[in-house]
């Protein structure tokens, strides 16, 4: 299967106002009380449904930020987390960075000029796929058991808290800031009382917030005391940290079911083995909360998965339609790792983290928005759910789930349709999800939807279908089309493809057969039917075509003897080093007349790739890029290279026959390695099937 690059999707404000109604809290709601419940947050007394994105500031030029917080918002997201990893900021012990790219307060600053509020992840174990899970080596020399309740390890977390509160300082939620909230470690499966001291030492250096959170996997060895913490899960549709080198390994088909079980067993079983279904006591009374829900998937170098766009939309609707009512996307914005004394990220050779084998310098984890903020397929697709988030968020927190069909679906089962309810009893939303990874589920005839009382008549379900239809909702007493917004008394609505459309208004009429009109005509007063294409870009300003111009590029030196793949600490294959790539192909790619705007875009095949920048004479070589192979282009943002640059070196080794390393469908699998084009397309062009 080819892949190319489409048309650009060249995004501009259609105007202020649009953009800040996109929000959840914006900086006329900073400072005002935060409540939860059982059921969701509310800000000053109002419930929202907020749309979380991941985004790590340390993994992007400062001068990226103020761009990519405001793709973020124009894709729908209310909220930015973010972690702060020790090692980025220090790799010294004693030296404290907070300049350029490491200064948590500059990415603050430009939130809060954004008005979008922050939850920070503040370690001091962080993972992340940065190395030692972000705790820094000479730590590891300190004699004391880390992530534990010692004085020891307690003494220099209290010395990384009160440097992140230097960079917090007067931009808290109290005081008119964006920092909303704060998570205490991550993925901790020990005692609760260490996240208690976490806790304890940061509310005494001055962090006053509105909540804090941990994550609600794995199980805790003991609890936390109810309400010092909000739980908050995640799903992902695969996962590059399996053992396995199968198709489908892992049981990530359950995040294809609606259930009434918050967590998942599959996320980080490298670390945390088998995880049983069952949540630390007390957690099923908090607000249903995710905070990694799979905006895509990192590739480690012997596993690479590849992420369709329908995988991150059938997971949102299986989250919001189980009775999440704040869905959190890890990543939303892919990043790439900052230079340091030594390469931050993860490996099996290091001193702890060693569990899988990352890029250098790449975090692109496919995820919305890329590494360079390229915009890919799920951005889009995910914009009009999120839109209806926070459009009738109001109305959908307040509501319970039910689960009229069964819950544990065996994985590719095709017996039956995966749906689920969400209502207060005199209103509600239908959520279907017709749609596993890598299953050809088919149409389902003959279905019959009911809630509410509301009885919908006999339909069929296309194969892929994942829908959220309202019930009872503004005067619509059922439709089969999707809600998406409603603004200045218009609603409007996405055609489910493949379903014929039916809007039964409350007043009795009955509209069958409805065909999209767009956004300026309506299908009957006050309504807008749109179709999916003009859902996913509503109040987006109009496209302009992308330019790709090709870019010329020679091959100096054919590949040397293949390397031996080696099996590494954690029993699965270890990525090339250093001295690997000198026996790689090597191509140049001479910049003349391209300059240094645009993605770089190369079209190969090979095992794995690296990009450096080349001083004039040749003396210097500079790693700017890398790739594991997995059936995509690697991609480089031009304008991050070096002053003067003037040309590149591209180095390949070629993929090897037997190689115990998984490879997705898309990817061309003949041993050996090719260029097969490099182009220059503009920052917004996405890839697409």
């Amino acid at each position: 299967m080819s892949f190319s690059i489409k048309p650009g999707r060249f995004l501009l404000l259609l105007a202020t106002a649009l953009v800040a109604s996109l929000q959840t809290a914006g900086a006329s709601d900073f400072g005002k009380p935060v409540t939860w419940d059982s059921h969701s947050l509310m800000i000053d007394g109002r419930r929202v449904c907020p749309v979380m994105g991941e985004i790590h500031y340390s993994r992007l030029p400062a001068n990226e930020w103020e761009q990519a917080v405001r793709k973020m918002k124009e894709g729908g997201v209310t909220i930015i987390a973010t972690y702060i990893f020790w090692n980025h900021v220090e790799e010294q012990e004693g030296i404290f960075r907070w300049d350029g790219q490491r200064s948590l307060r500059g990415f603050l600053e430009v939130c809060k000029k954004q008005e979008i509020p922050v939850v920070l992840r503040l370690g001091p174990f962080c993972h992340g796929e940065v190395r030692c899970g972000g705790i820094p080596d000479w730590m590891f020399t300190k004699g004391c058991k880390m992530r534990e309740k010692n004085a020891t390890f307690m003494h220099y977390v209290e010395q990384l808290y009160r440097q992140i509160f230097t960079q917090v300082q007067g931009l808290q939620w109290k005081d008119g800031g964006p920092v909303l909230a704060a998570q205490f470690d991550n993925e901790y499966r020990g005692r609760g009382e260490y996240l208690m001291a976490l806790k304890q030492t940061a509310q005494r250096i001055g962090f006053d917030l509105p909540f804090y959170t941990r994550t609600g996997w794995p199980e805790l060895a003991t609890p936390v005391p109810f309400g010092e913490m909000l739980p908050l899960y995640g799903d992902y549709a695969d996962g590059f940290w399996e053992r396995s080198l199968a198709e489908t390994a892992g049981n990530y088909y359950k995040a294809f079911n609606f259930k009434a079980f918050r967590s998942s067993t599959a996320i980080a079983t490298e670390q945390l083995g088998k995880q049983e279904e069952r949540l630390s006591k007390g957690d099923n009374q908090y607000p249903y909360f995710t905070c990694e829900l799979g905006g895509g998937m990192a590739t480690a170098y012997h596993r690479r998965p590849y992420i369709y766009p329908e995988d991150c939309y059938s997971l949102a609707i299986c989250k919001l339609g189980s009775g999440s009512n704040l869905l959190g996307y890890y990543m939303y914005h892919g990043g790439t790792n900052p230079d340091g004394l030594t390469t931050l990220n993860e490996t099996q050779r290091t001193v702890a983290t060693n569990y899988n084998d990352l890029p250098v310098k790449t975090y692109d984890f496919q995820a919305p928005l890329g590494e360079f903020g390229q915009t890919y397929p799920q951005y889009y697709m995910l914009r009009p759910l999120h839109l209806f988030m926070h459009d009738w968020g109001e109305t959908l927190a307040g509501m319970e789930a039910s689960f009229p069909a069964p819950q544990d679906v065996p994985k590719g089962d095709d017996t039956q349709l995966r749906w689920a309810v969400r209502s207060d009893g005199g209103s509600g939303f239908i959520f279907i999800n017709n749609y596993e990874r890598l299953c050809q589920l088919s149409a389902k005839k003959n279905v019959r939807l009911e809630a509410c009382g509301v009885k919908l008549p006999p339909l069929t379900i296309p194969a892929g279908t994942m829908a959220v239809l309202p019930i009872g909702v503004d005067g619509i007493r059922y439709a089969t089309a999707q809600l998406v917004a409603k603004r200045e008394g218009r609603i409007y609505m996405m055609q489910i493809e493949g379903l014929p459309t039916t809007i039964a208004l409350a007043n009795g009429k009955t509209l069958r057969g409805v065909k999209p009109k767009g956004a300026k005509q309506p299908v009957c007063p006050g309504i807008y039917l749109l179709t999916k294409q003009e859902a996913e870009h509503l109040f987006l300003s109009e496209e302009a075509p992308a330019v790709v111009a090709s870019v010329a590029y020679s091959k100096t030196r054919e590949a040397g003897p293949l390397r031996q793949i080696t099996i590494g600490v954690q029993k699965v294959a270890e990525e090339p080093t250093d001295d690997d790539f000198n026996a790689a192909a090597v191509y140049r790619i001479p910049l003349t007349g391209v300059g240094h705007e645009g993605l770089l875009s190369i079209d190969y095949r090979g095992d794995c790739a690296r990009l450096y920048a080349l001083s004039d004479d040749d003396s210097q070589r500079r790693l700017v890029a890398d790739n594991f192979y997995y059936g995509r282009p690697m991609l480089y943002g031009l304008w991050r290279l070096p002053q003067g640059c003037t040309q590149l070196e591209l180095r390949i080794l070629p993929l090897q026959a037997d190689a115990p390393v998984y490879l997705p469908l898309e990817a061309e699998r003949t041993p050996g390695e090719r260029v097969n084009k490099i182009e220059v397309i503009p920052l917004n062009s996405f890839m697409k099937e």
